[in-house]
This record gives structure tokens, C-alpha cells and sequence, in this order.
């Protein structure tokens, strides 16, 4: 096995000259030209909010953007972090201490949260930047950040279009150029799914790989923390600063996280990659089975084995999910009521009257459209029939990816069905949206580590994403295999239309 980046690997004084927009460098070139004083930690958070000041009033990618020196880490930093001076945008779900943490509702519009997440106690203490918090769908639950209660974000590579949800601020700002990187949540493909609509890479770490402390609840056995990056080599840096054993996260597991970003490179003829027909079946975008068959031609011309793959229980993901996730938001979401923090109505006259008006007027039509499901659901004469079976179904499906992963390292699908859709093409049809999860859910599901990476471009000028899954805990086989992919193409260096005019 050989090595991957290690500091100075990309290192030429004379590649950073002032034709070099700073925004569009990634973690580990910044870290370089930071390193050799090419250029300042303040200049390059500078480029970044002139980039944001450029295109956000268009992409609305962010809710809160903070002054470039308003929040930097207050502690020494590690000692050769590649994090150092880095910018980066949060979702606005992860708390933040002083900053304000809406999760996307009205319902916490004002809710300045008074410690910090443990992942942003991480990268504060590997020194990285917060340039602001990503807009988001309400409470982490949507597929196109249509359903964020302040304003839809918009795909940088086509305005008209969605840029995936719910963490599709955090895409359209990587893709967009308004942070280096970012980091968003995976409830149901909520990294994954907009990562693949905005071109670049998003990860949903194994379950109880990063903790989940701070991170506003929406279905607590399957919320994940992640990056969304340029490039895999950032995700991988990204893992290794948030990833760990916490203890104020009872879910936080004490498996030891090795050493990925130097450990990048792996010889492809050791590989032996999944192929699930169930995931190439009716419903897949021609554009995008076409993509993702060209991209694994790619990683078998590096010399790796594919296999076709059983996972029959597929057709059961979309139910099991949308019936297990919205149990558990409500839940995780009774806890809103006016009382203790949040929003309160002021047109109550007793108490269970504010309990029903703080919710009407905070939370909006999605959020309780999955309430009420998810409290049918838990009902009493309902359980076992819904709830109950729903759990049994889980357990199906994780028995099939575990069976599958006896005979092959990782597996490989597509990302999402189509390529980015229209604003309001499918919010009259709550189905048709729930559908843009179907190949991302099993991942959330049995806990698997996912990735997705840009593997192609349709006829519109859209990014197509391709999934790759690992075993527990092995995320770094996955970014192997990714990393692989990406040494051989160049479809993650391809830019938004929005961010070329950008003078960083």
C-alpha cells in the first residue's frame, strides 16, 4: 500500500500567483500554500467571504454568515493540522456556541445554542475557520432544501434546480466556492444525495464514528455527521479531525481510527466491488446508469474485480425508513413546545393552547407532515403493525448488505435516481421526493459507511453522483476505492457556471 498526501506533496512556489482564486483550493493545497506562506489565513477567509458576497444573495446557500474574524478557534491548534486557517461552512443543525443555530425552522429561528458540538470542538481545536452555517431543510427533513422555513437553496450549477437536501447549503457552498469544505448530516442520504447533485464529495461516516453531541436530533438511530468536500483526499482529512470516541455520546464507539488521508493510494487488484441489479432497475435516469456503469469501467481498468451482488429487500427501504425516521422525530420533536426553549406563541390563552399554537406556527408543512406520521405510527393498535414490522425490515435489509460484504470490499450504485430536478417540480408529491432517497436510505439503515463522488455529467450540465459503500468501520477501503476513481478522471475538478467569474 502506498502513501496518499502527505504536507508538500503539491508544493510549487511559483503555482500560487495572484491568477490563483484561493476559494476554489482545497483543504490540502490551501494547507500547502498556508504552509509556505504563499498567502494568509486572513486572505484566504477574505476570498472566501468575497466569493459568498458575490453569489449568495443568488444561492442562498447560507442562513447566518459570520465576520471573517468572528469566530476562529480561541486555543493553540494541533500541531501540523492540515485544518489550520481553513474556512468552513456548518449546517445549520450542528450547534454552535453564541453562534445562532436555527435548524431551518421557525420554531428555533432565535436559538443561540451555549456550547459548541463536539465536532466543532474538534475543528476548533485543529484550528479550522467557521465562515457560517448552511441553510438546510426543517429539521433535517427534506430531499431538495425547498423545505428550509427561510428560503430554498439553490444548485449552483443550474439556479432553476434543487441542490439536494437536506443538507444542500453545505453542497451548494463547497460547489458554489463559499467555504473550502463543509460539513453536513446524513439522516437518509443527506449528505450524500445533494453531494451528488452539486458535483462534489459527501460522506456519511459508519454510525458511531462521529458523535453526535450537539447535532439537533431528527432520527437519533440514524443522524450522522459528515464532510462535504472538493475532492475525496478532503474528506478523508475531514474524517480524521471529527472522528473518535466521545463520551457525552452514549452511540460514540471506541473502534481506534487509523490513518486515512496518508494511506490513500491502494492497488486496485485487491478490490473486489458489488454490483446490486436491484439498484439498477426501473426508476434509474438512463444518464445515470450510463455514468456510473462508465465510472466502475474506470475502477475495473485499475484492475478491480466486480461481482453481482443480492440485496432483495431493496423495494422495502423507502416504507422502513419513512416509518422508523419519523417515529423517532416524533419523539425527538415533542420536546418543542413553547415551554423551555424555542419559539412561544403569544396568541395562547391557556396552556394546551400555546402547546398547540407553538407548534402550528413553528414547525412548517413537512416537518408536520412527518410528526403525524411518525406519532400514527407508535400509536396504540399500530405499533406492531407499522413500527414493529418496520424494525423487522431493518433487520432484513442489514442482513443482506452484510451478506453481500462476505464475497466483496465494497459496493457500488448510484447516488440518486435522476440528476438535480426543478424548484417545485416535486413538492405537490411528497411520494415522488421520498423517492429521491431510495438508494441512499439502506446505508442509514444498517449503519455502513457511504461516499459519494462525481462520476459523470448529463446532457443538461448536471452533476451524477456514484455511491460507494463499505463495510463497518471501513471507511478507509471505501475512500481507497474512491480515491482510486478519482486519480483516473477529472470529473471532481469540474466548476459551477457561478463560480468561474469569482476573482479569489
Amino acid at each position: 500500500m502506498g502513501h496518499g498526501y502527505s504536507r508538500g506533496q503539491f508544493t510549487h512556489l511559483d503555482h500560487w500567483n495572484a491568477q490563483v482564486n484561493l476559494n476554489h483550493l482545497t483543504i490540502h493545497d490551501a494547507a500547502d500554500g498556508l504552509a509556505n506562506a504563499a498567502f494568509s489565513s486572513q486572505e484566504l477567509s477574505e476570498a472566501v467571504h468575497r466569493q459568498i458576497t458575490r453569489v449568495d444573495d443568488t444561492v442562498h446557500a447560507y442562513h447566518t454568515v459570520l465576520t471573517e474574524t468572528s469566530k476562529t478557534t480561541s486555543h493553540p491548534a494541533k500541531a501540523n493540522s492540515l485544518l489550520q486557517g481553513i474556512p468552513l461552512g456548518i449546517k445549520d443543525n450542528i450547534c454552535t456556541e453564541d453562534v445562532v443555530t436555527t435548524c431551518g425552522s421557525r420554531m428555533l429561528e432565535h436559538f443561540i445554542p451555549p456550547y459548541n458540538a463536539t465536532v466543532m470542538t474538534c475543528l476548533e481545536g485543529h484550528g479550522a475557520v467557521l465562515v457560517g452555517k448552511t441553510n438546510m431543510d426543517e429539521f433535517a427533513m427534506g430531499s431538495s432544501t425547498e423545505h428550509s422555513a427561510f428560503q430554498p437553496t439553490r444548485n449552483p450549477w443550474d439556479l432553476e434546480r434543487i441542490p439536494g437536501g437536506s443538507s444542500g447549503g453545505s453542497a451548494a457552498a463547497v460547489a458554489a466556492h463559499e467555504c473550502i469544505a463543509a460539513l453536513g448530516s446524513d439522516t437518509g442520504g443527506s449528505i450524500r444525495q445533494p453531494a451528488a447533485c452539486c458535483g462534489v464529495v459527501g460522506m456519511k461516516p459508519t454510525y458511531g464514528r462521529v458523535s453526535r453531541y450537539g447535532l439537533i436530533s431528527y432520527a437519533s438511530s440514524l443522524d450522522q455527521i459528515g464532510p462535504l468536500t472538493k475532492d475525496v483526499t478532503d474528506a478523508a482529512i475531514m474524517l480524521e479531525a471529527i472522528a473518535g470516541h466521545d463520551p457525552k455520546d452514549s452511540t460514540s464507539v471506541t473502534t481506534p481510527v487509523p490513518t486515512i488521508a496518508k494511506a490513500l493510494h491502494r492497488d486496485m487488484t485487491e478490490i473486489r466491488i458489488g454490483i446490486p441489479d436491484d439498484y439498477f432497475a426501473d426508476g434509474l435516469d438512463p444518464e445515470v446508469n450510463d455514468g456510473v456503469r462508465a465510472a466502475l469501467k474506470v475502477l475495473t481498468s485499475r484492475g478491480a474485480k466486480t461481482k453481482a451482488v443480492s440485496l432483495p429487500t431493496t423495494p422495502y427501504g423507502i416504507a422502513t425508513y419513512y416509518l422508523i425516521a419519523t417515529a423517532e422525530a416524533s419523539s425527538n420533536l415533542a420536546r418543542y413546545d413553547g415551554v423551555k426553549y424555542g419559539h412561544r406563541s403569544s396568541q395562547s390563552q391557556d396552556l394546551l393552547e400555546m402547546y398547540c399554537q407553538t407548534r402550528k406556527e413553528g414547525f412548517g408543512r413537512e416537518t408536520k407532515r412527518r410528526i403525524m406520521l411518525g406519532t400514527y405510527a407508535l400509536s396504540a393498535g399500530y405499533y406492531d403493525a407499522y413500527y414493529g414490522k418496520a424494525q423487522q425490515a431493518r433487520k432484513m435489509i442489514r442482513a443482506d448488505f452484510e451478506a453481500a460484504f462476505q464475497e466483496v470490499d465494497v459496493i457500488v450504485t448510484p447516488t440518486t435516481p435522476t440528476p438535480a430536478f426543478r424548484i417545485g417540480e416535486k413538492t405537490a408529491d411528497p411520494v415522488q421526493m421520498y423517492l429521491s432517497d431510495i438508494y441512499t436510505i439502506s446505508a442509514n439503515l444498517g449503519g455502513f459507511p457511504a461516499i459519494s463522488v462525481p462520476c459523470a455529467m448529463s446532457r443538461d450540465g448536471l452533476p451524477i453522483g456514484m455511491q460507494i459503500l463499505g463495510r463497518w468501520f471501513d471507511e478507509l477501503t471505501m475512500l481507497q476505492v474512491a480515491f482510486a476513481f478519482e486519480q483516473e478522471t477529472d470529473w471532481h475538478l469540474k466548476r459551477a457556471p457561478i463560480s468561474e467569474d469569482s476573482n479569489g
